[in-house]
């Protein structure tokens, strides 16, 4: 699930406005004036968390919106307190202009409303949210792309000047650390997931496939060696997903064309080997990204303070042959394959499914009962057949059957977080039966995180850490425990800032940091670890942590998104090469969404007023201006 909060800037906050002393526009002092601006300001810093405010178009009225009326009164108490509104339009950051001019006011501004007008033009309009109309939008912009900027005013000086910010944030958790059926499972959680997001994978195997400069013909043989070496022999192929990459030099619709064909006839190629159809994606663009990073520290790096055409411009003749051993490579498809276990079972009912169970059971066929339990949860995880189905799979009690009790215990808390209470117990039970069975002990302690992260029951936290640490005298290997270690560490920050031990909380922050290189990061940990340093106030550390990632052509799409939310407002950042790289890296990936973050905010971008800055103006233009 997504969701969108503003993060509102001023002049108090991360950017310095240039000011205009000369301006005087409706006699407000443009000043900002610290001594008359103490009370408000005060009171603005005084703001609740849970506090919220912008600006809402309703037809042509513009409304200032709370949900907390109290904080707004606190605001505006002098008669001349009040609100002026700064419609910008979109047309200021045209392409077509050279450079932007600078200045305080960068729209229209409105006649301001004061304390009283405000006052008695406040009205509830729900349960949580009050507004009060502050203008009108004028008539001859009623048809163009708007923004509505905020100056808040004391006895008519400017206090804070706001742009609106409508960043997405996403749903974090935990390092995913999987449970123990057969082998560890995972439960692939997404950045951008619903409530059903939750997917048991089997397998998905990702390669590269370098491309020879001008050839796309692709056949069977050349795919067959890779193919074979997948060992797809109890496995089909159930999804192709193929980024296809050019190199930056020559016509980039001729390298977009040559790209698609090379991908389609990979496709092809694997297709050819197997009687289910698959289920293919294709995507292609020229490989920028990779290029800008392979040509930092060589002769050619002052290449990168180019723009694309120029690049292109450049590399011709001589000089693309003497270029050539970076260019190659450049060129290649990143193929993923998503596959899935041929099942035997496939075409029997569930009533017939739990007879077959029944009878493995009673001859006691642990690896037959273990197939035909594997079929049921891909069918209930399928959603295929109900969860009430597994109370019909009654395994006896004994030791013998320790390895089907653990995967049915556990498959309930896989299926449903929610049952991790229910399972934990369980899974104590099963523990007397089977004292040492490193699955058992693995389960257990990864249950007992997720119970002490929910407050569910009482965990003393350095027994604990000591019962992680002995998992390594059961065999379980040394990186996941190192990956509870981090969630342990994680739920002790949070608990140790809750009681406002900031030295330990911060103990805990620096373990992880110095720790999650010794793990394997899926793009949800690498979404979680970033989300959990920037909350606890440590964004360089979500920085650092997703800068390698956000510079690689293979990084999730919604993980590049976020990290840009991090950062894009931060001009010490955008100003540097490698936000250039990551920035186009961006538009490979989804160009509608890249350029889509420069639309007015409410309107699905983060707000047009990002072209303030020159450098992301400049990559907005190179590729977004059509």
């Amino acid at each position: 699930m997504k969701f969108h909060f503003c993060i509102l800037m001023g002049l108090m906050g991360l950017f310095a406005f240039e000011i205009s002393l000369a301006q005087n526009q409706f006699n407000i002092n443009l000043g900002n004036n610290q001594q008359l601006c103490a009370a408000f300001n005060q009171a603005f810093q005084n703001r609740p968390n849970e506090s919220s405010f912008s600006v809402k178009r309703e037809g042509n009225n513009l409304y200032f919106e709370t949900n907390d009326e109290r904080w707004f009164n606190s605001l505006f108490r002098s008669a001349e307190d009040g609100i002026a509104i700064d419609i910008v339009d979109k047309e200021r950051y045209s392409c077509e202009e050279v450079s932007i001019i600078k200045q305080q006011i960068r729209g229209q501004l409105q006649k301001p409303v004061y304390t009283k007008q405000l006052k008695s033009t406040l009205k509830k309009i729900d349960d949580n949210r009050f507004r009060a109309l502050v203008g009108r939008v004028p008539e001859k912009w009623q048809d163009r792309e708007l923004e509505f900027n905020i100056l808040f005013l004391s006895d008519n000086s400017l206090c804070q000047y706001f742009v609106i910010y409508d960043l997405k944030a996403y749903a974090w958790d935990l390092l995913d650390m999987g449970i123990y059926l057969d082998t560890l499972t995972y439960s692939n959680k997404q950045i951008s997931t619903n409530d059903d997001g939750y997917v048991l994978k089997n397998k998905t195997l990702k390669f590269s496939i370098p491309f020879k400069k001008n050839k796309t013909a692709y056949s069977s043989e050349d795919i067959k060696p890779l193919y074979d070496s997948l060992r797809l022999t109890d496995f089909n192929i159930k999804t192709i997903n193929i980024k296809a990459y050019a190199s930056v030099e020559g016509r980039e619709d001729r390298n977009i064309e040559l790209q698609e064909q090379r991908a389609k006839n990979i496709a092809v190629a694997l297709q050819s080997f197997q009687a289910p159809s698959i289920e293919t994606s294709i995507s292609s663009s020229e490989n920028w990204v990779e290029f800008l990073n392979d040509i930092q520290g060589t002769k050619y790096e002052k290449f990168a303070a180019l723009s694309k055409r120029e690049v292109k411009s450049k590399i011709v003749g001589a000089l693309a042959d003497e270029m050539e051993p970076i260019l190659k490579r450049h060129r290649k498809a990143v193929v993923e394959l998503e596959l899935e276990k041929i099942d035997a079972y496939n075409n029997i009912s569930p009533q017939e499914l739990l007879g077959k169970f029944n009878a493995a059971l009673a001859v006691a066929d642990i690896d037959e009962a273990s197939k035909i339990q594997n079929t049921i949860f891909e069918r209930l995880n399928g959603k295929e057949i109900s969860p009430d189905f597994l109370m019909k799979m009654e395994i006896p009690q004994q030791d013998l059957f320790v390895q089907l009790i653990n995967k049915q215990t556990s498959f309930n808390y896989y299926l449903d977080e929610r049952q991790v209470l229910i399972t934990h117990n369980q899974l104590k039970e099963l523990e007397k039966l089977a004292p040492k069975d490193p699955r058992i002990k693995y389960n257990l302690v990864a249950t007992k995180i997720k119970l002490w992260r929910y407050k569910a029951i009482e965990v003393d936290a350095n027994k604990f850490k000591t019962d992680i640490s002995n998992l390594k005298n059961y065999g379980i290997d040394a990186v996941l425990i190192n990956r509870m270690m981090i969630n342990y560490h994680i739920i002790l920050a949070e608990n140790y800032m809750r009681a406002r031990d900031f030295k330990n909380k911060d103990k805990s922050v620096t373990y992880i940091n110095n720790n999650y290189n010794s793990v394997n990061l899926s793009n949800f940990d690498y979404l979680s670890l970033a989300q959990f340093f920037s909350y606890y106030g440590n964004t360089e550390m979500s920085r650092e942590l997703l800068t390698p990632k956000a510079k690689s052509i293979d990084i999730d799409e919604d993980l590049l998104f976020y990290y840009i939310n991090l950062t894009v407002v931060d001009r010490s950042l955008t100003k540097t090469p490698d936000y250039r790289t990551i920035m186009l890296n961006a538009y490979n990936l989804n160009p509608d969404r890249f350029c889509g973050l420069f639309n007015p905010y409410g309107q699905g971008g983060v707000t047009f007023q990002l072209l303030e800055d020159d450098f992301l103006r400049t990559t907005y233009c190179e590729n977004c201006r059509n």
